[in-house]
């Protein structure tokens, strides 16, 4: 059954179903902190097991703080722990009829026929403004902000269906920087000069991340392009100076059998994983949204199931009409969790992306990627995730996760580009002397090559070489950091009391650098791996640290939100150091395809730095 006739059927099914009370079944924004409150809960047992897939609707939010709030969970949680999960349930529990200023916004609700069926609207108002900055060694320093306004509407259709459409328009600016070129497949390609072949070599612009955000941290908000006030009719790719844009998240969720069947159509962010929020290699809360239609099916406490199909936005580079040409990509993803008690999680992921064209096979959740391939041919770029979390309730958990892009079981798995692959591993550690509090410690590694792939001619497409990269809107689907780096993390969260949460945190980021002599293949989402002599050729050896120019970021950073009381208004912020460097090696490991010694440099190309990071802001009426 395809994913659009089983939302129809949930709808007729809507519309039957009168023995619910009224709850609201749009999701949840993952910026919310009640996220992070459930997962402590989880990791602590005071409720059962939460389900993998990302957002939550506000009624499952709700079930699950009351679990939480029962008598004998109850007598685990702290005063302030209490009042915090009584505060979160009053947020998402139905608002009082009409004005509520403090909300910001109207609510009213009627009942309609002989069942009595709710029938409501929610309207209201919210702003988000933010001001950054970056000061630099070198004594450049660089301004930065976000101003975004917009209005929601929201409601009921019933018992079981919900609505949720929020428009945006906001002010944006955050600058970056030209660090050079880079060849998507490598410099002296050997088809370097075969401008229409297939495999034809591109050489890009490479530019810095946000010069006033912490390192791969920048989450675009506006929807395709933004737009200068000198040329409003032009559509350009990033606001580097002032510029304007929108943002349009919307959905339809439906929600039956007290959340166990839940079908949305939407477009809005997910995370998709059992380890820690935001951890996620396969599809996490970092990535572009976009419009799909998902079911998600929890038949028992032991066993869940997911599927997701959307078409992919492109990234505007080099314009609205000629960007698109060769990116017209659709997004299929599965996902199916295993869960014994609180104690042991596993999960399965299977995900695609496949040039759009009418293709059932994709489409229908029943469906295993992977073996489809094999069935209608090798056009499309295929994924595999599997996550492992034990756990013991009240002390922490660890886990691993291992996401396959590429992978040749029969070939060295430490020194070819070809296996294209990232894990990550960690332990997450309650810490019961503060409400609310964890500390996390992962370590990630992502593989050259890994979320990319080579463009290729298609049947249904001509002379276009389509893109397939696992990307949408220029940003990876999977984990925010780019293709051969790594990180460790150490993270401490709490949350004090019921309207402050805080964090201070510590990253080391290697990533290989995608600019200049040294740049290192496979290092940059638009890298494209040669298809030709994969397993000899000594160019396509990866030696990490050891076969080029890498940015070591020691990155430093304390934050916190506090809510005032009595107010609608939310004030956030953060600050901290970002101490960059370069290390090289003396010979050209690309040519000998042996690994070499490195060594600090500090070069005009890859100089060292230290910056001081800072971000400000309020919410009213925050969502």
């Amino acid at each position: 059954m395809s994913s659009k006739v089983t939302i129809t059927l949930i709808c007729l099914l809507s519309i039957l179903s009168t023995n619910l009370l009224a709850q609201n079944h749009s999701s949840v924004h993952l910026e919310n902190q009640v996220y992070y409150i459930l997962e402590q809960a989880e990791m602590r047992g005071l409720c059962s097991p939460l389900s993998g897939i990302r957002p939550y609707t506000r009624s499952a939010v709700l079930a699950k703080i009351s679990e939480i709030l029962a008598a004998e969970n109850g007598k685990k949680l702290n005063a302030a722990e209490r009042e915090i999960l009584q505060q979160y349930a009053d947020d998402f529990s139905a608002p009082k009829q009409g004005i509520d200023w403090m909300r910001g916004a109207y609510y009213n609700e009627t009942s309609i026929g002989k069942n009595d069926a709710p029938l409501s609207v929610d309207i209201g108002i919210a702003a988000d403004v933010s001001v950054s900055a970056g000061m630099y060694s070198s004594g450049d320093n660089y301004s930065g902000a976000e101003i975004w306004v917009g209005a929601h509407m929201k409601g009921d259709l019933g018992h079981n269906v919900s609505y949720n459409f929020i428009f945006e328009g906001g002010l944006m600016k955050a600058p970056r920087r030209f660090l050079g070129t880079y060849n998507t497949y490598y410099e002296g390609f050997p088809k370097e000069d075969e401008t229409d072949s297939e495999y034809a070599n591109r050489v890009i612009d490479i530019l810095s991340e946000p010069l006033t955000h912490f390192p791969y941290t920048y989450q675009k908000r506006w929807d395709g392009s933004v737009y200068f006030f000198s040329k409003l009719s032009h559509f350009e790719d990033w606001p580097d100076s002032f510029a304007g844009g929108y943002n349009l998240p919307a959905e339809l969720t439906g929600s039956f059998l007290e959340n166990k069947v839940i079908a949305r159509l939407g477009r809005i962010t997910h995370e998709w994983g059992s380890m820690p929020f935001g951890s996620s290699l396969a599809f996490n809360q970092m990535a572009r949204p976009f419009l799909g239609i998902e079911l998600e099916f929890n038949p028992v406490s032991w066993f869940g199931f997911a599927s997701l199909t959307g078409v992919l936005e492109y990234y505007n580079k080099e314009g609205i009409y000629v960007s698109p040409w060769t990116s017209q990509n659709a997004f299929s993803i599965t996902m199916l969790e295993f869960r014994y008690k609180n104690y042991f999680f596993l999960d399965f992921i299977d995900a695609v992306i496949w040039p759009k064209r009418f293709d059932l096979g994709y489409i229908s959740p029943i469906t295993n990627n992977f073996f489809y391939q094999n069935n209608t041919g090798k056009f499309d770029n295929m994924a595999i995730t599997i996550n492992l979390k034990a756990q013991y309730p009240g002390l922490g958990n660890i886990w691993f996760s291992l996401f396959v892009d590429e992978m040749n079981l029969t070939s060295d798995l430490l020194t070819l580009d070809r296996q294209m692959f990232a894990m990550q591993g960690g332990a997450h550690v309650s810490l019961p002397f503060l409400s609310f509090s964890s500390l996390q410690l992962s370590y990630t590694r992502i593989n050259p090559y890994n979320y990319t792939h080579h463009r290729n001619y298609l049947p249904w497409y001509g002379d276009n070489r389509m893109e397939k990269a696992y990307t949408n809107n220029g940003v990876s689907l999977g984990h925010y950091l780019p293709p051969n780096s790594d990180e460790i993390l150490i993270r401490l969260k709490t949350m004090p009391i019921n309207n402050i949460n805080a964090h201070l945190q510590y990253q080391l980021i290697r990533h290989g650098a995608d600019f200049g002599p040294s740049a290192v293949d496979g290092s940059n989402l638009l890298s494209e791996l040669d298809p030709e002599n994969r397993d000899n050729n000594l160019v396509l050896k990866r030696f990490f640290l050891q076969d080029g120019a890498y940015q070591w970021m020691n990155i430093v950073k304390v934050g916190a939100e506090w809510s005032l009381n009595g107010l609608p208004i939310t004030l956030f912020g953060e600050a901290g150091l970002v101490v960059s460097f370069f290390t090289n090696i003396a010979e050209d490991a690309n040519v000998t395809g042996k690994a070499h010694p490195y060594s600090v440099i500090d070069t005009e190309m890859y100089p060292k730095s230290t910056a001081f990071i800072a971000k400000f802001g309020v919410k009213v009426f925050s969502r």
